[in-house]
């Protein structure tokens, strides 16, 4: 089968799209099948050389290195980079639209050289285009409405203008899922997410988990005492790390403990703030852009993991804990309790004192780390694995393509 597989933007590490591009791409060629992955900025590190990687170069407004930045005017090459730049210039999110736009032009004139068209959460109008050429099929991680739901009720009165702006592309995602008949999402708790806040069919849905490399992910050395780790996008409310860090700041008083977190931090931003005001910089160390190996090792060197987000549509982290064999601590909120399969100990989300409860309780508890170590590991390995995740989303693609023959 001859695959291209669409993503809008692929962040190499800590999870996300490009970790999803990355594994799923290697699964499809390990089955045999030929895949291209057509990506915008930031660019994915695939895995298989046998994968082909075809840049769709974007103005790349929002890199790491200067966000929100004004491209030269020699930059701009068509009318596409204009929309990109105002939507930007008026405070939207323009990448899912125009990525989508660049895509349907390119794969216009290579009709014949793919039999299915893998979108990763662009759901862009110009999906629409290609799918009147070719079978298309969607993967909606989960409904990003509930990231906006979070955002706003963490916004201040002034801010949430500016908050809705910014999601202003959902609506575009919503009326582009509704037209397409085959979409994959990660979790039976997304799935009905989806079905709520898109309006898509549930006959329109297949559920395919995804993966984790557990020959990376495995338990290694001596966990260091009083360790614990979490990977998010910190500065996100949906994250709850704001939770984490006043949980933290509770505990050292009765534990010796140290947070190690993985994230992206803005300058002077809310996360960084709260860790002064919290007096807690000697005992949370931040670091971004690790490779897979230095997280794997992060993960496997901490007693606990913990993932203390308002909503999570599957979480990837967690499962890099668990086949870590490091215990978890978890929100009861989205599709985490679904995703651990009761191999963690879950907490109200947003509920402080009760996250600080089952941390310091699992720090006092050898046995209980012991017994959700081994049986996170154990789930690891039986249930996630993205040779299965493979498998099952070309499953998917014969459908599609069983419905729309091609020629």
């Amino acid at each position: 089968m001859r695959i291209a597989l669409l993503s809008y933007r692929s962040k190499t590490h800590c999870g996300g799209q490009g970790v999803y591009v990355r594994y799923l791409s290697a699964g499809l060629a390990e089955l045999g099948h030929e895949v291209e992955v057509f990506s915008g900025q930031p660019y994915p590190e695939l895995l298989d050389p046998r994968v082909r990687l075809t840049e769709v170069p974007s103005l790349d407004l929002y890199r790491d290195s200067d966000p929100f930045r004004t491209p030269r005017p020699g930059e701009i090459r068509d009318r596409i980079d204009l929309l990109e730049l105002g939507t930007m210039w008026t405070a939207g999110f323009p990448e899912p639209r125009t990525f989508s736009l660049r895509a349907a032009r390119l794969l216009s004139t290579r009709t014949a050289d793919f039999d299915v068209v893998h979108d990763n959460q662009c759901l862009g109008y110009g999906l629409l285009d290609i799918a009147r050429r070719l079978p298309v099929v969607a993967t909606i991680h989960h409904p990003i409405t509930r990231d906006r739901s979070v955002d706003l009720a963490a916004a201040r009165l002034w801010r949430k203008p500016l908050v809705h702006r910014w999601y202003g592309f959902l609506g575009m995602q919503q009326r582009v899922a509704r037209q397409i008949p085959d979409l994959v999402t990660v979790s039976s708790s997304s799935a009905a997410d989806i079905a709520d806040d898109f309006g898509v069919s549930s006959n329109q849905l297949r559920v395919v988990p995804l993966g984790v490399d557990t020959e990376l992910f495995r338990p290694r050395s001596a966990r260091a005492p009083g360790r614990i780790v979490a990977v998010a996008s910190a500065d996100k409310p949906l994250k709850g790390i704001s939770h984490l860090l006043h949980a933290v700041s509770r505990l050292r008083l009765s534990h010796d403990v140290e947070l190690q977190l993985v994230a992206k931090l803005d300058t002077d931003g809310p996360t960084q703030k709260l860790i002064a005001e919290l007096g807690i910089a000697d005992i949370v160390t931040v670091s971004s852009g690790l490779s897979d190996t230095a997280l794997a090792e992060l993960l496997s060197s901490a007693e606990i993991a913990c993932i203390p987000s308002m909503y999570e549509g599957f979480s990837l982290p967690a499962v890099e804990a668990m086949a870590s064999g490091t215990p978890l601590v978890a929100s009861r909120a989205g599709a985490l309790p679904e995703v651990v399969g009761g191999c963690a100990e879950l907490v109200e989300p947003g509920n402080v004192g009760e996250l600080t409860r089952s941390i310091g309780g699992l720090l006092d508890s050898r046995h209980r780390l012991d017994e959700l170590g081994a049986a996170g590991r154990a789930r690891a390995l039986a249930v996630f694995s993205w040779e299965a995740v493979a498998a099952q989303t070309v499953s998917v693609y014969e459908r599609a393509i069983a419905r729309k023959p091609l020629g």
